[in-house]
């Protein structure tokens, strides 16, 4: 999730949303959803095929958008970039950055996945290191104080080799669920260790209430508060793939975007603690 510094926003009784949750000035608003509109529109004029395979290629943009949170956090964007990179238009940025990316990929030619994933590569280096950073060239990441949480032959040759198909398409799906369930494992143990072990508070305020049961269970002396957290994040992402399931198998195009989807909000904010932990733990 979100945990925070004392200079984060401080939740307010019956809030819903994260704390320091906002949209960006107007201005960036509109550019930001004029650059979606158009990656989405030329995107569906090109009516690519999205797998398993885009899926991971997209793994790297999220641990960019983490990276350029970060850096926001730390209050180390240039003022002008700023507003592309709070909550939530750093999921905003990162999508039209990939979409792009992926047109530009498409109109190349080629594995277009494959493309994809690689400038993700390229673009995380150089945005996690600029995190790191700054986070250790700078004062230290204040940590909240300690107290209640945060592929034709013969007719058999061609069935057999159609099964085979079949099967890995199912391996293929299958891989794909870990995935999502693997990142909000990501973002559960990193909340954990921030709020049991950094002091870090917790921004988003369901997780925050879990956090507070836990710490007034008789085991929160012995396991400390994330425990719980951890557990109950990790059987709603399985609930939450489980549910998507059906779309992968009837309509793996959407099933996939949506597994994508699941993916980027337990990577994205996973990749931000770790990032942001690190830099404090030093």
């Amino acid at each position: 999730m979100h945990p925070s510094s004392p200079a984060a926003a401080v939740p307010t009784p019956g809030q819903l949303l994260p704390a320091g949750f906002g949209l960006p000035p107007l201005p960036y608003l509109l550019a930001l959803a004029l650059a979606l509109a158009g990656v989405a529109l030329a995107l569906r004029r090109r009516d690519p095929a999205f797998g398993r395979r885009h899926v991971f290629a997209l793994v790297p943009w999220m641990c960019v958008g983490a990276a350029g949170h970060v850096l926001y956090a730390l209050d180390a964007l240039p003022t002008v970039l700023e507003p592309l990179f709070g909550t939530p238009s750093a999921y905003l940025t990162t999508a039209a950055l990939a979409g792009a990316t992926w047109l530009a990929a498409l109109a190349a030619g080629g594995d277009d996945a494959r493309a994809l994933g690689a400038v993700g590569l390229v673009a995380v280096v150089p945005a996690v290191g600029a995190a790191v950073g700054v986070g250790l060239a700078g004062e230290p990441v204040a940590a909240a104080p300690r107290g209640r949480p945060r592929r034709r032959g013969a007719p058999r040759r061609r069935r057999r080799h159609g099964a085979g198909a079949r099967r890995r398409g199912r391996r293929g799906r299958r891989r794909g669920r870990p995935l999502a369930v693997a990142a909000h494992g990501v973002d559960a143990v990193t909340t954990a260790v921030g709020v049991d072990l950094l002091g870090f508070g917790e921004r988003t305020p369901a997780s925050r209430l879990i956090l507070e049961f836990a710490a007034d269970l008789p085991t929160a002396e012995l396991l400390g508060a994330g425990w719980l957290f951890v557990l109950v994040k990790l059987a709603v992402a399985c609930v939450v793939v489980v549910a998507v399931g059906p779309t992968v198998r009837e309509e793996p195009r959407y099933g996939y975007v949506l597994l994508a989807l699941v993916t980027a909000v337990g990577l994205g904010p996973g990749v931000h603690n770790a990032i942001l932990f690190a830099v404090a733990a030093v």
